[in-house]
């Protein structure tokens, strides 16, 4: 337990930065690309930086690599922080995802190791939970896994994982039993990405990015300590997953380390700067379309911190954490929609800069309604989970997984 407060914390950190991580300038970040291999090998030296000098995983158990300190000693730590390159694309998935839930459902042995090689920079985590046929149905996975001897063999097909190419472990949903209802029979396993049976292939984005991956499962063989939680109990390990996941794209998860812009693509839209470019500066319309933008920005602000924390202090049940999902969506689609009816022609045609770039960010808007599980689908969590609104029906509910009809009847 530490006695030292959390000014005395952020006078250390403050002095610890100035002498041991690069300096930027928050405002022009310099890029670091999540689908460049550059990035990830730029962040794991980073963040072995951060864990060599005593500042990796600060909400993070002390057992498992971390500090075991509160939130506030994390924000006063992200504020010092500002100023300097740090390892941003390692918060997702890897840290508020893929090793929160490891925290809450993993094996001693799994955060021993897992959660600790990702603090010290030597591993970087990933989901393997959508599927080509599966839509925003994560339940009805196929990918399957059977028992051979002592040892699960997993078959299957895995897409949109967030930046694959560049991680070591994954967390991959499959189905160990096909007897029972589809959230009963399955089991959560933590496989290596570089196992010879997972072939990777990069996804080409509209943007020309390409982040996401899809990758297929021929054989891959895992021992029983790759269980994550309990064999055919995997349903609850995937909802805390969708937990963290609904939280981290929202920005309020307390495993994020650092805070500002991730390589400069999530810088958030300069409304004066477009305006001035646009020559709109003195258009009262333009002015009134980016000042709605800009208190919606606020609000959500406010909105992560209030809802974090009441989930933190359980004043707000955990499935609350998708109110800043959605906002964080919406928010974010109306300040890409703004930007680019400012902008105009100058956004598809205009010089580079940020005429152009509310162009290309437009390109990739529809993402920020995905990621997390759908808005609709955050819509019915809220709806049931929190407001307890009565379930959706669903004609597969209570029905053996081999007895549902998959795609359309012929």
């Amino acid at each position: 337990m530490t006695t030292e407060s959390v000014a005395e914390f952020a006078t250390r950190a403050r002095a610890w930065l100035a002498e041991n991580m690069p300096s930027i300038d928050p405002e022009a970040p310099p890029a670091m690309p999540r689908d460049a291999e550059e990035s990830w090998l730029r962040a794991r030296e980073l963040q072995s930086r951060l864990y060599s000098g005593g500042f990796a995983g600060i909400c993070f158990p002390r057992e498992y690599g971390g500090l075991g300190l509160d939130y506030e000693y994390q924000r006063a730590f992200n504020i010092e922080s500002l100023g300097y390159e740090m390892p941003l694309i390692l918060n997702v998935p890897t840290f508020t995802i893929c090793c929160a839930t490891l925290l809450d459902t993993g094996s001693e042995e799994q955060k021993k190791q897992h959660i600790a090689a990702a603090l010290r920079g030597d591993e970087i985590l990933v989901q393997l939970l959508s599927e080509p046929s599966g839509g925003s149905d994560l339940a009805g996975v196929i990918t399957r896994a059977e028992r051979q001897g002592d040892r699960w063999v997993i078959n299957g097909a895995k897409t949109w994982s967030t930046s694959a190419f560049a991680a070591d472990y994954g967390l991959c949903l499959a189905r160990t039993n096909w007897d029972v209802p589809k959230h009963d029979g399955l089991t959560m396993f933590l496989v290596p990405i570089h196992h010879p049976g997972i072939t990777l292939r990069r996804i080409t984005q509209v943007n020309g990015g390409a982040e996401f991956c899809e990758e297929f499962l021929d054989g891959v063989d895992v021992g029983d300590d790759a269980v994550v939680g309990e064999v055919n109990n995997g349903w609850a390990v995937a909802s805390r997953q969708l937990y963290h996941e609904r939280r981290a794209v929202g920005q309020g998860s307390e495993f994020a380390s650092g805070s500002g812009s991730e390589g400069g693509h999530t810088i958030p839209v300069d409304y004066a700067d477009l305006l001035a470019r646009t020559g709109q500066s003195d258009s009262d319309r333009a002015q009134e379309m980016a000042g709605r933008a800009l208190v919606h920005r606020a609000v959500a602000e406010q909105l992560i911190n209030h809802v974090s924390r009441s989930v933190r202090d359980g004043s707000l049940a955990p499935a609350a954490g998708t109110l800043i999902r959605l906002f964080h969506a919406e928010t974010t689609m109306l300040e890409v929609d703004t930007a680019l009816a400012i902008a105009g022609a100058a956004g598809v045609v205009g010089e580079v800069g940020e005429g152009l770039q509310t162009g290309l960010r437009y390109l990739s808007r529809q993402s920020v309604a995905i990621g997390g599980g759908t808005t609709e689908m955050a819509r019915n969590v809220i709806g049931e989970r929190v407001l307890n609104f009565p379930r959706e029906y669903a004609a597969d509910r209570g029905v053996p997984f081999n007895q549902v009809r998959h795609g359309r009847a012929r």
